[in-house]
Protein backbone atom coordinates (compact mmCIF):
# COMPACT_ATOMS: atom_id res chain seq x y z
CA UNK A 1 0.00 0.00 0.00
CA UNK A 2 1.43 3.32 -1.12
CA UNK A 3 1.23 5.68 1.60
CA UNK A 4 1.61 9.66 0.89
CA UNK A 5 2.17 12.64 3.33
CA UNK A 6 1.58 16.40 2.78
CA UNK A 7 1.64 19.00 5.43
CA UNK A 8 -0.18 22.79 4.29
CA UNK A 9 0.52 24.25 7.64
CA UNK A 10 2.53 26.14 9.28
CA UNK A 11 6.33 25.14 10.93
CA UNK A 12 7.01 21.57 11.99
CA UNK A 13 4.74 18.27 11.50
CA UNK A 14 6.55 14.84 11.85
CA UNK A 15 4.41 12.82 9.36
CA UNK A 16 6.22 9.70 9.30
CA UNK A 17 7.26 7.95 12.38
CA UNK A 18 9.01 3.87 11.87
CA UNK A 19 11.56 2.26 14.42
CA UNK A 20 13.46 4.97 15.12
CA UNK A 21 13.09 7.29 12.53
CA UNK A 22 11.02 10.07 11.12
CA UNK A 23 10.14 12.07 8.06
CA UNK A 24 8.95 15.21 8.49
CA UNK A 25 7.84 18.66 6.50
CA UNK A 26 9.15 22.00 8.07
CA UNK A 27 7.16 25.27 6.63
CA UNK A 28 8.15 28.91 7.64
CA UNK A 29 7.40 29.41 11.40
CA UNK A 30 8.39 32.18 13.28
CA UNK A 31 11.69 32.37 14.78
CA UNK A 32 13.34 30.26 11.94
CA UNK A 33 12.73 33.56 8.99
CA UNK A 34 15.42 35.46 7.48
CA UNK A 35 15.88 38.10 10.18
CA UNK A 36 13.89 37.14 13.45
CA UNK A 37 16.63 33.82 14.59
CA UNK A 38 17.26 34.16 17.97
CA UNK A 39 19.01 30.98 19.04
CA UNK A 40 20.59 27.80 17.36
CA UNK A 41 20.14 24.61 18.68
CA UNK A 42 22.46 21.22 18.83
CA UNK A 43 21.64 17.09 18.83
CA UNK A 44 24.01 15.27 20.70
CA UNK A 45 22.92 11.71 19.33
CA UNK A 46 21.88 12.18 15.70
CA UNK A 47 22.38 13.64 12.24
CA UNK A 48 19.68 16.14 10.90
CA UNK A 49 18.96 15.39 7.21
CA UNK A 50 17.58 18.56 5.07
CA UNK A 51 15.80 18.43 1.57
CA UNK A 52 14.85 21.74 0.51
CA UNK A 53 11.93 21.61 -2.06
CA UNK A 54 10.38 24.94 -2.14
CA UNK A 55 11.47 28.33 -1.55
CA UNK A 56 14.43 29.92 -0.45
CA UNK A 57 16.20 28.65 3.00
CA UNK A 58 20.13 28.70 4.29
CA UNK A 59 21.19 26.54 6.35
CA UNK A 60 22.90 27.98 9.16
CA UNK A 61 26.23 26.27 10.93
CA UNK A 62 27.89 27.65 14.10
CA UNK A 63 30.72 26.98 16.13
CA UNK A 64 30.63 27.98 19.68
CA UNK A 65 33.63 28.70 22.09
CA UNK A 66 33.08 30.29 25.21
CA UNK A 67 31.35 33.76 24.52
CA UNK A 68 31.99 33.80 21.12
CA UNK A 69 30.49 32.34 18.26
CA UNK A 70 30.79 32.19 14.78
CA UNK A 71 28.35 31.18 11.85
CA UNK A 72 28.57 29.75 8.35
CA UNK A 73 25.79 29.74 5.90
CA UNK A 74 24.67 27.99 3.09
CA UNK A 75 21.98 28.59 1.11
CA UNK A 76 20.07 25.54 0.27
CA UNK A 77 19.65 24.16 -3.87
CA UNK A 78 16.43 22.28 -4.45
CA UNK A 79 16.41 18.85 -4.24
CA UNK A 80 20.23 18.62 -2.74
CA UNK A 81 20.58 16.21 0.52
CA UNK A 82 22.19 18.15 2.83
CA UNK A 83 23.24 16.57 6.76
CA UNK A 84 24.11 18.22 9.63
CA UNK A 85 26.35 16.08 12.11
CA UNK A 86 25.50 15.17 15.60
CA UNK A 87 27.30 17.82 17.53
CA UNK A 88 26.87 20.75 15.28
CA UNK A 89 25.14 23.75 16.39
CA UNK A 90 22.57 24.82 13.78
CA UNK A 91 19.75 26.74 12.41
CA UNK A 92 17.81 27.01 9.59
CA UNK A 93 16.57 30.34 7.62
CA UNK A 94 13.36 30.35 6.01
CA UNK A 95 11.24 32.09 3.73
CA UNK A 96 7.60 32.40 3.90
CA UNK A 97 6.75 30.05 0.78
CA UNK A 98 9.77 27.05 2.09
CA UNK A 99 8.93 23.47 2.33
CA UNK A 100 11.83 21.31 3.56
CA UNK A 101 11.70 17.60 4.48
CA UNK A 102 13.78 16.40 7.47
CA UNK A 103 14.79 12.74 8.13
CA UNK A 104 16.12 12.11 11.66
CA UNK A 105 15.91 9.67 14.71
CA UNK A 106 12.58 9.37 16.32
CA UNK A 107 11.66 12.34 18.71
CA UNK A 108 14.89 13.78 17.98
CA UNK A 109 12.87 17.34 18.74
CA UNK A 110 11.47 16.57 22.34
CA UNK A 111 14.83 14.13 23.57
CA UNK A 112 17.77 15.48 21.56
CA UNK A 113 17.69 19.22 21.61
CA UNK A 114 19.75 21.67 23.45
CA UNK A 115 19.20 25.58 22.75
CA UNK A 116 22.00 28.33 22.93
CA UNK A 117 20.18 32.05 22.69
CA UNK A 118 21.85 34.42 20.37
CA UNK A 119 23.04 38.04 21.71
CA UNK A 120 22.21 41.21 19.97
CA UNK A 121 25.29 41.49 17.92
CA UNK A 122 25.60 37.89 17.12
CA UNK A 123 22.21 38.07 15.59
CA UNK A 124 22.92 40.94 13.93
CA UNK A 125 25.93 38.89 12.39
CA UNK A 126 24.24 36.37 11.74
CA UNK A 127 21.65 38.35 9.65
CA UNK A 128 23.93 39.58 7.62
CA UNK A 129 25.66 36.27 7.02
CA UNK A 130 22.45 34.93 5.82
CA UNK A 131 21.53 38.02 3.40
CA UNK A 132 24.99 37.46 1.77
CA UNK A 133 24.42 33.95 1.22
CA UNK A 134 21.07 34.86 -0.89
CA UNK A 135 22.88 36.96 -3.26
Amino acid sequence: MIESYFHKGEGYNPFLIREGWQVAQLNHVSGHGLDDIERIEVHKSTDEVFILFKGNAVLVEAVVNGDNTTFHCEKMRKGVTYNIPAGTWHDIAMDLDVEIIIVEKSETHKNDCEYLKLSQQERNDLYAMINKSLL
